[in-house]
């Protein structure tokens, strides 16, 4: 009789736990990159310039909050026809190096996105802006279309590109 009981419960930790620990070694990770004809510190002025996203970014159409290491961010997206807000905690940021923050879906090891923009001094006024994400969690082999982002990257990242060579 306690075999029972303790069949699916075990089976109701295990298979989690596995998923989890599947994708922490073979996580879906998600990269794009631009070249901008613009200084690092220009790249990072438009990148964290939250009030204006909705004026130029066609993927994160709202950001609220500081960029700073251990804020929490307030984040629209528009992807594939839907929206959806989170509120991811940032992670890092390096002014002109790094921003990078970590969003979950209803708590940590369910779905676990880090996103990243790295910028990249190629001298003479030039910056390779690096933008992508990982994620990880136990429903993340069973997301699908959900997290066909690519797309959305490579979108935010020509409008960055445009308004950051606009005004320089």
């Amino acid at each position: 009789m306690l075999a029972w009981i303790l069949t699916p419960l075990a089976v109701l930790l295990v298979v989690p736990a596995a998923l989890y620990a599947w994708t922490r070694l073979r996580p879906h990770a998600v990269r794009t990159e631009i070249e901008i004809a613009v200084s690092p510190e220009r790249v990072w002025r438009v990148l964290t310039d939250f009030a204006a996203y909705p004026e130029w970014n066609p993927f994160i159409v709202s950001a609220e909050g500081e960029p700073r290491a251990g804020a929490t961010l307030t984040n629209r997206l528009s992807n594939n026809g839907g929206t959806m807000t989170f509120s991811p905690t940032v992670l890092a940021a390096v002014p002109a190096r790094e921003l990078r923050w970590i969003g979950r879906f209803v708590m940590p090891g369910v779905v676990d996105g880090e996103h990243y923009f790295v910028i990249e001094d190629l001298g003479g006024g030039r910056t390779r802006l690096v933008h992508g994400e990982t994620f990880t969690g136990a429903l993340v082999p069973f997301a699908g279309g959900a997290l066909d982002v690519e797309g959305g990257f490579a979108a935010m990242n020509a409008a960055l590109k445009a308004r950051a060579e606009q005004a320089a």
